[in-house]
């Protein structure tokens, strides 16, 4: 693969990465939404094959069919599985910031991250290094739908977010990572993901809504 060819394939699948997180942030559908975390989840994984394609690296196609599997594929099915099982709350009815507001502090949260992010690029700069601030805005991304959101499954999403976030910075920063290291993250991730699937369905089933201002007037 040469040089050029390179950067435009890591910048088209960094750009996916972004835009992603920034379509969480403008849909309210929870299944909509399972289904953009699900492109993430590829665009990540088209990231890592990228990046093995340029280093000739047979342990990081290896990773990236296994991101593919995990974040496009088994991971948004447990989501949509719990979804399923939430009723009739397959929507984010009343988040704490609208939809203008949150794409507006999208905008912000990605200058933040080129900000904190540029000694970093300045000290190694590369293609890679310098797709960091992507990963960096997707964490904070992340982080903002965890907050703001107040449906269980929209702050898992906003979770597996920054989850995203973390790994695309690790493999950017270092080209790669080990392939036990990522296997053992993923399977962290995914039993995570299995224990809160198993929560959602009991709340469902105890308090009949897994929406958390509903269940917080319960409690009052």
């Amino acid at each position: 693969m040469n040089e050029t060819l390179y950067v435009q394939l890591l910048n088209l699948a960094a750009g996916a990465f972004l835009l992603a997180a920034v379509l969480v942030l403008w849909r309210r559908e929870l299944a909509v939404i399972i289904r953009v975390f699900a492109v993430q989840g590829a665009a990540l994984a088209g990231i890592v094959a990228v990046l093995a394609g340029h280093e000739h690296s047979a342990e990081l196609w290896a990773v990236a069919a296994g991101v593919l599997l995990l974040r496009a594929t088994v991971l948004p099915v447990l989501l949509l599985r719990a979804l399923a099982g939430a009723g009739t709350a397959q929507r984010e009815t009343a988040p704490l910031v609208n939809v203008s507001a949150s794409l507006l502090a999208a905008a912000v949260l990605t200058m933040i991250a080129y900000a904190v992010s540029k000694p970093l690029v300045d000290l190694a700069p590369s293609p890679a290094t310098r797709a960091i601030p992507i990963g960096l805005t997707v964490v904070l991304i992340g982080l903002f739908v965890l907050v703001t959101r107040r449906h269980a499954l929209s702050q898992l999403v906003g979770f597996l977010l920054m989850d995203n976030g973390i790994t695309a910075i690790g493999f950017l920063t270092t080209s790669g990572v080990p392939l036990v290291v990522e296997l053992g993250v993923s399977l962290d991730v995914l039993f995570a993901v299995l224990v809160l699937q198993i929560l959602t369905t009991r709340m469902r089933a105890t308090f009949g809504d897994t929406d958390l201002d509903e269940l917080r007037e319960l409690h009052d």
